[in-house]
């Protein structure tokens, strides 16, 4: 396959051999729906969809479960704080995350399963390690014991005896050591509970995603994806909790960096404008995804508003000269095979950086043969540059960047609308000889945020500055 994927677990970069040839299978830690999606909480979702494509375009059969964690301590206290039901307040979120990776263009997954429609799982799996000696009950919780398992520590690099406690218990005083972490926690007054062989009480937040992932991927599985503040202690303990139990579980591990704002992770304390339903009224949603697929999966986004205008002013750039190319030799029935420049970028660790500069590099060459209508030169570009675009899910002539489903696509086709007639009365103005009303025009459009720019194939309009 010649795609070489970092892994974490190895702290290396690793050629990638399916378990299966033809056939991957992938598990991404998803949302926790305490809360809406804000920017920073969808980054992993575009960065694996990104994977996800290109193993597809390697001719491969791709299966990926994105699990939805709707029971937690956090969904607990937010739901009592805003006196509704758990389990209310859960599914609002989880269908803003969905309605979230839609708008961004992710495909949706193979399967996406709930916490809580896996109890079963979870106690049979809890059962095996208490049954190899690797949990204890005690005080009603169900422990992992950290000790029993001499390689805890190995995907994030940490020593046992340089942790402190796990914290995710209230019951401390029922821990052999005050690092075991939780694996199932007791019933408590008010409190959504299941019964169990240990008495009534709910999961643990690490043995969720060993349990749903072994369901659906098998005992050993190809990859397991998330952020990168998921590595400890959630993707340790799962790892640890798995292999304990005798499962093989993930073989390589992939984590996507931070967003960040001012240098800092970005937080649900941000405030409602960083929201992806927000965010999407004030740029597209496919200027959104340029802007968080661009950068290499493992570096830091910083995310601002004048960050979010360039990621929209460059992929103006690309769509500009589809657009352009397309009006001046026709549609491109069938896409060519992507440059291979493009592709040694793709299997070199998802370099999407390298990646779009190829595509951008295409579209420099394809503006320069418009420019002297050289008409083969432009739909070779034009063809090319699809066929990337096509890869990295960001195709302008893609049919759900032109869909109504968000109010930023609809209000840029209204605004298209608009600036369309203007031009119309500019280029009637120019005809006329009138520079002075040609002019005036064009400033108003200037002053509204959109340039214009004359072509051999006439007047075209983009957003200045990415706005």
């Amino acid at each position: 396959m010649n795609l070489r994927l970092y892994d974490t677990h190895a702290r290396a970069l690793r050629e990638f051999e399916p378990l299966v040839p033809g056939k991957v299978t992938m598990y991404v830690c998803g949302a926790t729906v305490q809360g809406p999606p804000h920017v920073g909480h969808v980054r992993f979702a575009v960065n694996f969809d990104l994977l996800w494509r290109w193993f597809e375009h390697l001719g491969n059969e791709v299966t990926l479960a994105r699990n939805v964690t709707d029971i937690d301590d956090k969904i607990l206290v937010k739901a009592a704080a805003a006196g509704e039901p758990w389990w209310q307040l859960a599914y609002r979120n989880e269908l803003a995350f969905s309605a979230a990776y839609d708008v961004l263009g992710c495909l949706p997954p193979t399967v996406e399963p709930r916490a809580t429609g896996h109890v079963p799982e979870m106690i049979a799996l809890i059962e095996r390690l208490i049954a190899a000696g690797h949990a204890y009950a005690s005080g009603g919780d169900v422990l992992f014991d950290v000790r029993s398992h001499p390689t805890y520590g190995e995907l994030s690099g940490q020593k046992v005896d340089d942790l402190v406690t796990a914290g995710d218990t209230e019951n401390a005083s029922a821990k052999r050591d005050q690092r075991d972490f939780a694996l199932w926690k007791g019933a408590k007054p008010g409190e959504p509970s299941w019964s169990t062989p240990w008495g009534p009480g709910r999961p643990g937040w690490h043995v969720e995603c060993s349990a749903m992932a072994t369901k659906y991927l098998g005992s050993t599985f190809d990859i397991h994806g998330g952020g990168i503040d998921l590595v400890f202690p959630h993707h340790e303990n799962e790892l640890a909790q798995s292999r304990a139990a005798g499962d093989g579980f993930a073989r390589y591990w992939l984590h996507n960096a931070w967003v960040t704002m001012a240098g800092e992770k970005m937080s649900k304390s941000l405030g409602n404008d960083l929201l992806v339903s927000e965010v999407v009224k004030h740029v597209r949603p496919v200027e959104l995804r340029y802007f968080l697929a661009a950068p290499h999966y493992r570096s830091t986004v910083e995310y601002s508003a004048e960050a979010l205008a360039d990621a929209a002013t460059a992929y103006g750039r690309l769509e500009g000269f589809v657009d352009r190319a397309s009006e001046f030799v026709g549609a491109v029935d069938e896409l060519p095979a992507v440059p291979s420049a493009f592709a040694a970028a793709m299997n070199d660790d998802l370099g999407v950086p390298q990646a779009l500069a190829v595509v951008h590099a295409a579209v420099r060459e394809g503006n320069t043969a418009l420019a002297s209508d050289d008409k083969e030169t432009v739909r070779a570009r034009l063809g090319e540059v699809r066929s990337m675009l096509a890869v990295l899910g960001l195709d302008p002539h893609d049919a759900r960047w032109h869909s109504s489903d968000g109010s930023s696509a609809a209000l840029h086709s209204a605004v298209d609308v608009l600036v369309q007639t203007l031009l119309r009365q500019r280029a009637a103005a120019r005809e006329a000889k009138d520079w002075a009303a040609a002019d005036a025009i064009r400033d108003q459009l200037h002053e509204a945020g959109i340039e214009i720019t004359d072509t051999a194939h006439g007047a075209k309009w983009g957003l200045a500055n990415g706005r």
